[in-house]
């Protein structure tokens, strides 16, 4: 048999491909390899990939010792997944899916698989999706239990506002990012709390699970103040083009929010601010073509427009 084969999954050539152009032919050959040490080490089978291609490798699966599962291969220089574990761990279910077992210097591990796993997303009414996200959002920080073992928010805004600031390609981008950078300290100053966020909490990282709850998944674990796991719901809210309805919305979104979970409107507006803008700098930094700079700007604009609603 092929070497790089498995004995629990065959990929399709185009799942290899995409794997390799994503990945690396190294890490390919890795997770060949994974698959059949961690099937039998879970006892697992209807293995099934995900075809998100994102930052890890995921698997449906069937664990007999666990029951539905979620299977997840990362690689070192993407992040890995052991904040997602510590994360998983540390709230132990609440609001999230649990964490079954990992071998974090692999970087694999095994979650809870949520069925039928229905995303936010796909519920078609605004409020219905606010109301759920409210719902989970509400009382759902925990302190670290080790916070020096995350990264911080404000690393992340520093971080890109450094990054940008070498970018001779994108002198008003990295205005906007200063900008984000300075209104984030304003910010910080009045909402210091130093809890455990999810970090990238919006619509496809909410499923629904068997019990016809909502619950969360893919937490990146980072500390902050809770109101900084509140921008990137409402930016994942943006639709393809800046309109007039678009403001409107994102408009009503706010106030709803304020008053579900009482945040001022100002507070909001400056955390959707300084997230879209880390948001679109970040597309640069990964490597965003030169023709995709003035959309990006654009919605670094909208999102600074809306400061002043």
């Amino acid at each position: 048999m092929d070497q790089r084969m498995s004995a629990y999954y065959h990929f399709q050539a185009d799942e290899k491909t995409a794997i390799v152009n994503r990945f690396g032919q190294p890490f390919y050959d890795k997770v060949v390899k994974d698959l059949d040490t961690y099937a039998d080490r879970w006892a697992l089978h209807a293995i099934q990939l995900i075809p998100s291609y994102s930052a890890n490798l995921v698997f449906r699966c069937h664990s007999e010792r666990y029951g539905d599962a979620v299977l997840k291969m990362s690689k070192a220089e993407f992040g890995g997944i052991e904040k997602e574990w510590q994360t998983l761990n540390h709230y132990a279910g609440r609001r999230m899916c649990r964490v079954f077992d990992a071998d974090l210097e692999a970087g694999v591990m095994l979650e809870q698989g949520l069925l039928p796993g229905t995303p936010l997303r796909a519920v078609e009414d605004l409020d219905t999706r606010l109301r759920i996200f409210c719902s989970l959002y509400k009382d759902m920080h925990l302190p670290p239990a080790a916070a020096d073992s995350y990264p911080t928010y404000a690393g992340w805004v520093n971080r890109i506002t450094d990054y940008m600031s070498t970018r001779s390609d994108c002198i008003e981008l990295y205005e906007h990012m200063r900008r984000a950078q300075e209104a984030f300290g304003s910010l910080s100053a009045a909402y210091s709390k130093q809890m455990l966020l999810h970090g990238d909490f919006h619509h496809d990282n909410i499923l629904l699970d068997e019990d016809g709850e909502y619950r969360i998944i893919d937490p990146k674990g980072v500390i902050g103040d809770p109101v900084l796991d509140t921008p990137r719901f409402i930016l994942n809210e943006f639709g393809d083009d800046i309109t007039p309805e678009l403001q409107h919305k994102i408009n009503h979104i706010i106030a709803v929010f304020e008053q579900q979970l009482h945040i001022p409107s100002a507070i909001l507006r400056q955390c959707l601010y300084i997230e879209t803008t880390m948001g679109v700098c970040w597309c640069v930094e990964d490597g965003a073509s030169p023709e995709e700079y003035e959309k990006l700007l654009a919605t670094a604009a909208f999102a600074e427009s809306l400061l002043h609603e």
